[in-house]
């Protein structure tokens, strides 16, 4: 679903590049990859032992802990894309949804799905 310029009269009008939605979709999908990826089973995921050897008990919950918090960053990031998604539907995509102000051309350009300013992010 490709989405055109925003209404005239919003601060974004022709501004809005017409392939965003497109874009957004995407890195969506790419982002259902890697969840998928990271959730993926693991040979042998038992349990983490701290006997004798306890650096190998260390690298294995460190490890869980780290896929723990990468599946959190990207569940938000998705969710994120998702408002962003939402707001080029109806035409308020570019502004923050906290203080309604434009979001500078150069963080859409970086994280395109940002729905918040700098001050409000």
């Amino acid at each position: 679903m490709t989405q055109q310029a925003t209404p005239a009269g919003t601060p974004y009008a022709g501004t809005v590049r017409p392939d965003i939605d497109d874009l957004l979709a995407e890195r969506e999908q790419e982002i259902h990859a890697e969840l998928a990826e990271l959730t993926k089973p693991v040979g042998d995921v038992g349990t983490i032992s701290f006997g004798k050897r306890i650096g190998e008990g260390t690298s294995m919950a460190v490890d869980r802990l780290t896929a723990v918090s990468a599946q959190e960053n990207m569940l938000a990031i998705l969710a994120d894309i998702r408002r962003a998604r939402d707001r080029v539907a109806d035409g308020t995509y570019g502004l923050c949804e906290v203080c309604g102000e434009p979001i500078p051309e150069g963080r859409l350009e970086a994280r395109p799905w940002a729905i918040r300013c700098i001050r409000h992010s």
